[in-house]
């Protein structure tokens, strides 16, 4: 039984869907598929392969059904329509019932099986007669979710600094954690409102080369230690990582740029031979 991994919904979450013997998709097919949400909308990514499942961390599944049809489009394009009242819907009750929560998005799965509610809070929301009057209002069920400010990014950025579609709402499954250790080693600018996405956190890319810098860092020589060259003894002051090279000052307080092919010795930072 062939499966496939596939995206679908507005949080753009992966899963591993089966499809019957003898069907066959190809990527970006949009497809139909039954989840534990119910009917849902989705895009084929590729065969679901051991070395494609490794990648992923808890994928849901479920059956692949069928390739989208003209009804399917027409359906989807309803729901959205649909969408855009019910938030109007969700914002009037919140606001009646003076909840201290930001509606973020409104999500109607295909099938009509549920509802989905993304907000923001600081605290933790009682929303038990809000499920109940929205509830009342859809004649669906209602499910709450609430989100943080980089998945709201995932769901209403556009475009990022570098002028193409922000990561979180394209390529990326899963945001990685960012620190400014990985900025730092980059000698990436530490000016916030550089480095920061448009979730007003840090940039997600700062983490896609970090892994390459801590290697290559490795065959340097630390910042701060005495080194022998085959011109004699020196200090390292600076590394530049990429291109393999080190900022050293000499005996006679000279400040030169050197491959590390050159270093001969690398001594302690204590040492005084």
């Amino acid at each position: 039984m062939p499966k496939y991994v596939v995206r679908c919904g507005v949080m753009r979450s992966l899963g591993v869907f089966a499809s019957r013997e003898g069907e066959h998709y190809l990527r970006e097919a949009r497809v139909v598929v039954r989840s534990d949400r119910g009917l849902e909308a989705g895009v084929v990514l590729c065969e679901a392969t051991d070395e494609a499942v490794e990648h992923l961390q808890d994928p849901k599944r479920g059956q692949l059904l069928r390739a989208m049809s003209g009804d399917d489009e027409r359906d989807l394009e309803q729901m959205h329509g649909q969408e855009r009242n019910e938030f109007a819907i969700c914002e009037r009750v919140i606001a009646e019932m003076q909840l201290d929560m930001r509606l973020i998005d409104v999500e109607h799965i295909l099938g009509g099986e549920r509802v989905v509610v993304y907000y923001l809070s600081e605290i933790r929301v009682d929303f038990r007669e809000l499920v109940k009057k929205l509830a009342s209002e859809f004649q669906t069920r209602i499910e709450m979710r609430q989100i943080g400010v980089r998945d709201e990014a995932k769901l209403l950025a556009d475009y990022g600094d570098c002028g193409k579609p922000v990561c979180c709402n394209t390529h990326l499954s899963e945001m990685p954690p960012v620190s400014m250790k990985m900025a730092k080693l980059q000698k990436a600018t530490l000016d916030p409102t550089k480095i920061s996405g448009r979730c007003g956190r840090l940039k997600c890319c700062l983490r896609y080369e970090y892994d390459v810098y801590e290697e290559l860092q490795k065959d340097l020589p630390p910042v701060g230690v005495d080194i022998i060259t085959a011109k004699g003894r020196a200090r390292v002051l600076a590394q530049e990582i990429l291109a393999g090279q080190l900022l050293i000052e000499t005996e006679d307080r000279r400040r030169v740029m050197i491959p590390a092919s050159e270093v001969l010795t690398v001594l302690s930072k204590s040492s005084n031979k």
